[in-house]
């Protein structure tokens, strides 16, 4: 399952277009406010269907939903390739946003009870770590590639690049095996029951909530800030060839924090509040200085915040303890998406008066602010074998 797995979120995010849509948008005629709309049409479709997704793929077959959603991608970036226009950037939006909607929660839940049928639950927040770095990767040598083909062939050879990706990563997840205790077509788990079952896990369990929370917190601002990193390299003053390099640096620190997770594992409170304070003030130094060398700090902060990231997922898997695996981890997704587009919001609010610079450095407050708390609330940690309070072992 590993092997695959790797080789599914390598496919599905070596994608030639991700360094260089927002450059697409913008030399089509977008304003940076229109260009947020249409991040914030993709926020939307992803909140909407986040969680009924999620409870599919639980009532009914998780690989089905991962087989699908590449092909979602696929047409999305044939349609920003064949029509470069506003209307179509939306619909290629939709198209993405249900795309991740699938994977969100089906794909966690598949490696999760795939693992934990072959007793190897400990090793989740690992293989999930080296599978969302490996994605990284992917996305590190699509930035890497993007600049030679983009000189080359401009949008149109990245963007036919893209669909093929999509394509071959949909056939990767044909391979895939499901593996968990209730069986999808079971007459007593039905979709409802299912949703019902996986609501009711979320709202009654104060472990299973404060985890789910504890994703949102630390996903939602950096996974908005990334879609403008190429806006602040321009600003920065790098060339359209030199921002897919720029991005790729931040984006090898954000696989490096991936990486990372398996020695995180028994980090508490405390450790969790130093790596979203790191992340913090990396992030605001690094943006402030509205230079390229400031991208160094940035990359710092990704690594910090992609770590606590797998960290607060792997936090999550092991606290669900019903059959609505996915349904509740979608909870998590929806969490996010609604802070996503609060961001969102504030960010194209903003930008209109504010340059980019001063942006990612006022987002990094908020992880400072975390930090704070998480660190503040933590109490002395008790000798192991004893009992803890929740909100001691935010990370264990």
């Amino acid at each position: 399952m590993p092997l695959k797995l790797y080789a599914y979120a390598s496919l599905g995010d070596f994608i030639l277009l991700y360094p260089v849509y927002t450059l697409l948008f913008s030399d089509s005629g977008l304003t940076v406010p229109e260009i947020t709309s249409l991040l914030v049409i993709w926020a939307v479709t992803g909140l909407l269907l986040e969680v009924p997704s999620g409870a599919l793929a639980d009532a009914l077959s998780r690989k089905a939903l991962l087989v699908a959603a590449p092909l979602l991608g696929a047409a999305g970036f044939a349609l920003w390739t064949a029509v470069p226009a506003y209307w179509a950037f939306a619909a290629g939006f939709v198209l993405w946003g249900a795309r991740e909607a699938l994977e969100s929660g089906a794909l966690e839940a598949l490696v999760y009870d795939h693992l934990d049928h072959d007793g190897a639950a400990e090793e989740y927040a690992k293989v999930m770590g080296r599978a969302r770095a490996i994605g990284l990767v992917a996305v590190a040598l699509s930035m890497a590639v993007a600049s030679p083909v983009f000189a080359w062939g401009g949008y149109a050879v990245a963007g036919v690049a893209s669909v093929l990706a999509c394509l071959a990563c949909a056939a990767v997840a044909l391979t895939f095996t499901e593996r968990r205790a209730a069986a999808p077509d079971d007459d007593s788990a039905g979709y409802l029951d299912t949703l019902r079952a996986g609501l009711a896990e979320a709202r009654t369990s104060p472990k299973v909530r404060h985890a789910l929370l504890l994703v949102p917190a630390v996903t939602a601002i950096w996974g908005e800030l990334e879609e403008y990193v190429p806006l602040l390299a321009r600003e920065g003053g790098a060339t359209t060839q030199a921002v897919p390099l720029l991005v790729l640096l931040v984006w090898v620190g954000a696989t490096s924090g991936g990486l990372l997770a398996k020695y995180g594992g028994r980090l508490r409170a405390r450790g969790f509040a130093a790596i979203l304070a790191v992340g913090g003030l990396a992030l605001g130094l690094g943006a402030i200085t509205g230079h390229p060398a400031g991208f160094a700090g940035i990359a710092l902060a990704f690594a910090m915040f992609q770590l606590g990231g797998v960290l607060a997922d792997a936090r999550l898997q092991e606290r669900i303890t019903g059959p609505s695996r996915a349904t509740v981890t979608s909870l998590a997704g929806l969490a996010t998406d609604v802070c996503t587009i609060v961001a969102l919001v504030m960010y194209g609010a903003a930008s209109l008066v504010l340059p980019h610079s001063v942006l990612f450095a006022l987002f990094s407050v908020p992880y400072l602010v975390i930090a704070l708390v998480m660190s503040k609330s933590a109490r002395p940690l008790r000798p192991r074998g004893g009992s803890t309070p929740d909100h001691e072992g935010l990370i264990t």
